[in-house]
C-alpha cells in the first residue's frame, strides 16, 4: 500500500505545472517562517504534539481504526480556532515578520559606536555590581511589549547610561531602549518569560530579557548586580558571557546579521546554507498538504482487484473452485481517500446458500464489497462467479454412520 501511495505521488508530481511550482514555494516560505519562529517559542512543544496527533490520524485511517479516526476528525475540524487560539501571540510576530520583510525600508545599519559604549558601561556595571538592563532594538517593532517608562530620545552616551542604572536613580530598575544608535526610552518594564529552567538562579532582569527576546528578535543585555556577570538573551536563549570582549563580539555580530551592510547582504548564499532542517521539513509539510487539499480533492476513478469470499456453503459439501478468484472493482472519489486505500484489505462476499439446490452461478453486485464510505463502488466486473462444488465424503459417511447406529438400536428394542 505505501509503495502505490508513492508511486501515486510521483505521478502528480510528474504533472507539476509553473504555477503549481510558485505556489508550493510561496507556501514553503511562510511555513519556513512559522517553523523557524515556534522553534524558538515555549510553543514548540505544542506544535509537537499537533504533528502526533495528525501522525496518529494517519495510522489510524491506515489500520481502519474507525472510532479513533473519527474522534480524530473531529479535533481536525476545529484545528484552525485551536491553531489561534495556543498559537496568538507566536502569529503575531509572524505576521510582523512578514510585513518587515514585504515592506522593509533601505535604512542605514545602525552604527557602531553604540556597540561601544554599552561594552564600556557593562564592563564598568560588572565590576561594581551594579544591576543594568540595556536592549537593542532588531527589525521588529517591540512597542507593544514594553510598558511605562520615560520617552528620552537623546544621545546614547556613557554618562548618560551611568546615571539611569545609578543606584539612586528612579529608573535603575527598568530597562533602557536603544534604536538605531539613539536611546528612545528608559525604566521600561519588559515582559517576563517563563521559561524556568534557563531561569534557575537568577533574577527579573534576566527574565525580563528572556521574556522580550522570545517575542522579539531585540539583543538584550544584562548585568546582575548579585554576581557581576554579563548575559545576553536573544532569539529566546540567555547565556552568560566570560567578559567584555565575548560581549562586544556578540554585540556586533547583531548588528552584521540584523542591519547587515551592502556587502554583507548575501542573501542567497544565507538562504542556501541555513536551516537546512527547517527548509526541509517545510517543504515536505508543504508537499503533503498539497497532496492532499489541491491534487487530493480532483476526482478519479480506479480498478483493484478484488478476492471473491464465499460464506455459507451448504453440510456435505466443500469448494472446489471459484471462477474467476477475484473480480475488478472500478471505484470513484477524491484522489486523496485512495492515498491509504489497500485493496487487499476488501474482499467481494459470495453467499453459497442456494447450491444445495443445485445452484453454480451467483451475482456479484456493489453491496457486497465492503469498501471505505468516502469512495462509491461504480462498477464489478464480471458480474457473478462460478462455484465448483463436490460432495464432502467424510460427511457422507459420517451421516451414513449415524443413520446405521439408529437402525441398531431400532432392533434391540
Amino acid at each position: 500500500m505505501l509503495t502505490a501511495t508513492l508511486q501515486a505521488i510521483l505521478n502528480q508530481a510528474r504533472g507539476l505545472q509553473v504555477v503549481d511550482l510558485i505556489d508550493i514555494a510561496l507556501v514553503t516560505i511562510f511555513v519556513y517562517s512559522a517553523v523557524v519562529l515556534v522553534r524558538r517559542t515555549h510553543a514548540r512543544l505544542v506544535a509537537i504534539g499537533i504533528i502526533f496527533m495528525g501522525a496518529l490520524y494517519i495510522a489510524a485511517r491506515s489500520f481502519d481504526l474507525r472510532l479513533t479516526s473519527w474522534l480524530l476528525q473531529g479535533f481536525f475540524a476545529v484545528f484552525l480556532v485551536i491553531v489561534v487560539v495556543i498559537f496568538q501571540e507566536e502569529l503575531r510576530q509572524l505576521f510582523e515578520r512578514l510585513a518587515l520583510w514585504g515592506l522593509r525600508r533601505r535604512a542605514a545599519p545602525q552604527a557602531r559606536a553604540p556597540a561601544e559604549i554599552v561594552v564600556a558601561c557593562a564592563a564598568e556595571f560588572a565590576r561594581t555590581r551594579t544591576g543594568a538592563l540595556i536592549v537593542f532594538v532588531g527589525a521588529q517593532p517591540i512597542g507593544r511589549h514594553i510598558h511605562g517608562g520615560v520617552e528620552l530620545n537623546g544621545a546614547l552616551s556613557e554618562p548618560l547610561l551611568k546615571s539611569i542604572f545609578d543606584r539612586h536613580s528612579d529608573g535603575h530598575d527598568g530597562a533602557v531602549i536603544i534604536e538605531h544608535g539613539t536611546l528612545t526610552r528608559f525604566a521600561a518594564q519588559l515582559p517576563l518569560s517563563t521559561d524556568f529552567r534557563q531561569l534557575s538562579g537568577v533574577g527579573t532582569r534576566h527574565s525580563a530579557a528572556l521574556g522580550l527576546s522570545e517575542r522579539s528578535d531585540a539583543l538584550c543585555v544584562v548585568v546582575s548586580e548579585e554576581r557581576g556577570r554579563i548575559s545576553v538573551a536573544h532569539r529566546g536563549a540567555l547565556r552568560v558571557l566570560r567578559d567584555a570582549v565575548e560581549l562586544d563580539a556578540t554585540v556586533r555580530a547583531f548588528f552584521r546579521t540584523t542591519f547587515p551592510t551592502t556587502a554583507e547582504r548575501r542573501v542567497l548564499w544565507s538562504l542556501l546554507r541555513e536551516n537546512w532542517a527547517e527548509k526541509i521539513i517545510s517543504l515536505a509539510l508543504v508537499i503533503g498538504l498539497w497532496n492532499l487539499f489541491i491534487s487530493g480533492s480532483r476526482p478519479v476513478t480506479l480498478s483493484f482487484p478484488i478476492a471473491v469470499k464465499i460464506v455459507n456453503v451448504p453440510p456435505g459439501y466443500e469448494l472446489e473452485k471459484v471462477e474467476p478468484p477475484h473480480v475488478t472493482a472500478i471505484f470513484s472519489g477524491q484522489r486523496r481517500a485512495f492515498y491509504l486505500f489497500d485493496p487487499g484489505r476488501m474482499d467481494v462476499t459470495v453467499d453459497a446458500t442456494l447450491a444445495k439446490y443445485g445452484r453454480r452461478t451467483f451475482p456479484v453486485a456493489e453491496e457486497q464489497i465492503r469498501h471505505p464510505p468516502d469512495v462509491t463502488v461504480d462498477d464489478v466486473q464480471p458480474d457473478q462467479v462460478r462455484l465448483a462444488l463436490r460432495i464432502n465424503k467424510s460427511a457422507t459417511n459420517g451421516d451414513a454412520e449415524a443413520a446405521s447406529k439408529g437402525e441398531g438400536a431400532n432392533e434391540q428394542r
